[in-house]
């Protein structure tokens, strides 16, 4: 059975987290073998993966994608999430999230030459006896594991919520032109840069307004690279009149081989919800929220479907962007 990082349990932190920090595990596939890259930090003469202090006005995701761009100049998706490791330093505690991050055969490593002067492309027994910190060995075995079960390599399908609109109750115009509040706005620009970490290729959402002012600054980030679509099923009157065809947009997804966003409004998601736990290997689907409202506006999950046999769910992460 699949499952997801283990979290953090209360019991096991001693004190209070004074360090945030994320990161990645680049890998590929060299003649059918699965190989991580390490990084050589001169400052501490060690041997690490890709990672940094958390930024203010930063999630952890994209923290981790500008850390692994900054250091060996890899612009890549981020792939499934990776367990969290926490260890003393100077400061405190640090905790450090990571996620998989698949390496193309035509991507280039550039080390940055201060922080990072060399990588090394190794096996996973290799890379468990070079690594510096132990703890680091974690999401290792854990990235080992989920390329044995043919659960490495995926894409992304985001289910997202449209952000803050402008209270139901003070608008007295068609309700599909109710537009975003001023903090929706701020959300809706938040959400543009998070959904940057994944890169989906497809933007399917509600034609009304507050849904379409949500993804617009993702689209326009892409440069006009990702396809978009319109679906009047996703809207909230379409699924009170028939509320079993909100349902096919998900399947459209999942007939599909690239990554995608979908968004939509709280009333649709759990029926969007029950489609997604249908496609899910066993254990993942629990995660899933299931009380009103799902998800909080700009909230967003991604479901990472394997590329390999039947699409399949393989793992889910839920992630607020950040609010100023």
């Amino acid at each position: 059975m699949t499952e997801q990082p283990p979290p953090v349990q209360e019991e096991d932190v001693i004190e209070a987290v004074a360090v945030y920090a994320a990161g990645a595990l680049p890998w590929r596939l060299r003649s059918g073998e699965l190989e991580v890259l390490l990084i050589h930090r001169p400052r501490y003469d060690d041997w690490s993966w890709p990672k940094g202090k958390l930024d203010p006005g930063e999630t952890m995701p994209e923290c981790a994608a500008r850390e692994v761009w900054e250091e060996i100049g890899l612009d890549g998706r981020l792939g499934i999430p990776l367990p969290t490791t926490q260890y003393p330093v100077a400061a405190g505690l640090k905790s450090v999230h990571y996620w998989a991050l698949k390496v193309g055969q035509s991507d280039v490593v550039s080390p940055d030459g201060t922080e990072v002067d060399s990588t090394h492309w190794c096996g996973v027994d290799e890379a468990a006896t070079l690594l510096t910190n132990e703890n680091d060995v974690v999401p290792l075995r854990w990235l080992s594991e989920a390329h044995r079960r043919g659960e490495l390599d995926t894409r992304p399908i985001i289910l997202l919520r449209h952000a803050k609109a402008k209270p139901r109750g003070s608008w007295n115009k068609a309700e599909g032109d109710r537009t975003l509040a001023a903090s929706g706005v701020r959300q809706a620009a938040a959400v543009g840069r998070l959904l940057q970490v994944w890169n989906p290729e497809r933007v399917v959402t509600s034609p009304w307004r507050r849904c379409v002012d949500t993804v617009r600054p993702y689209i326009a980030a892409a440069n006009g690279k990702v396809k978009v679509k319109l679906d009047e099923k996703l809207t909230e009157a379409s699924y009170r009149r028939k509320p079993d065809r909100a349902a096919a947009a998900v399947d459209r997804l999942f007939d599909k081989s690239k990554g995608a966003v979908l968004c939509t409004h709280r009333p649709v998601l759990p029926t969007l919800l029950r489609a997604f736990a249908h496609r899910c290997v066993p254990g993942i689907a629990s995660e899933l929220p299931t009380e009103d409202p799902y998800l909080t506006p700009g909230e967003l999950i991604v479901f990472h479907v394997a590329l390999t046999g039947t699409p399949r769910v393989v793992a889910t992460e839920q992630v607020k962007p950040f609010e100023d």
